[in-house]
């Protein structure tokens, strides 16, 4: 897979103590994996998007990523998500 450089803003104390004088953040670039992604529907019951939502509020993060990521580890218990990786550079 190809990788591109991606860069983000990190808090100037994780890379040293700088931060204690006052300084800011800074850009740190870092390589990050290109994946080929499909965009899909998918309707779910009003109940259910409650329940996602709630848990997705309540780790902090998007609906979006926490569908993404409970698939993901199923995926990955059912032994598919490395034949998928493979299928996809295909």
């Amino acid at each position: 897979m190809r990788l591109k450089k991606s860069s983000i803003k990190i808090p100037s104390d994780g890379l040293n103590r700088s931060s204690d004088a006052g300084e800011g953040t800074e850009k740190v670039r870092y390589p990050v994996q290109i994946q080929k992604v499909r965009r899909v529907n998918v309707d779910f019951p009003m109940w259910m998007i409650h329940a996602l939502d709630k848990e997705a509020t309540r780790l902090g993060i998007p609906r979006q990523t926490l569908i993404k990521v409970w698939i993901a580890d199923r995926l990955r218990a059912e032994g598919l998500a490395v034949n998928a990786a493979v299928d996809d550079q295909q």
